[in-house]
């Protein structure tokens, strides 16, 4: 529980597609209290052939990003389904933008730090306009997947259905 909120749950830092409230609401049905923060110590990476980024320790960067408030434990299942094997959540302290408060909360890193794939810096509002419709898409997709009996991962659903994209003549970030 943080100070700043005083709600039960868990607080989590959202650096990427987590950020976007409709992405959030598909996910949880609902859109819990945000505030803005910056992650000190971690650089925001894009992933080749990926529309979502990572983060990972570098030292000397910093990822702004939003700190989802009171999230409860099965919404952290959920999510910590949604981002799959890929990431591990971890605690970390970011700082409040509008405060400058520091505050303890969770947040995924990326589990491979010696990812071949791993280049660049994500741009969240270049995803907003180039990705954000069928990332909405894809996440109801993988919510659908999730019930059947042969439930897919996030990460299979998501193979799949930009898959289909690049087939369509949309390509995916290289």
């Amino acid at each position: 529980m943080s100070m700043l909120s005083r709600k039960a749950g868990h607080d989590l830092f959202v650096y990427g597609s987590l950020q976007e409230p409709e992405v959030v609401y598909v996910l949880l049905n609902r859109v819990p209290d945000r505030v803005s923060a910056v992650l000190s110590g971690f650089h925001r990476f894009k992933l080749k052939g990926r529309v979502y980024p990572t983060i990972l320790p570098d030292g000397t960067g910093e990822v702004t990003g939003k700190v989802l408030e009171g999230i409860t434990d099965d919404e952290l299942k959920l999510l910590d389904e949604f981002e799959d094997v890929e990431y591990d959540r971890k605690a970390v302290e970011v700082v409040l933008t509008d405060t400058s408060e520091k505050l303890q909360v969770e947040t995924y890193v990326w589990k491979n730090k010696d990812d071949p794939d791993l280049y660049g810096e994500w741009d969240f509002e270049e995803w907003k306009r180039h990705d954000k419709e069928d990332f909405v898409t894809a996440t109801k997709k993988f919510l659908e997947d999730r019930r059947l009996p042969e439930a897919k991962t996030r990460i299979d659903t998501f193979k799949t259905f930009f898959k289909q994209d690049l087939e369509n003549g949309k390509p995916l970030d290289s």
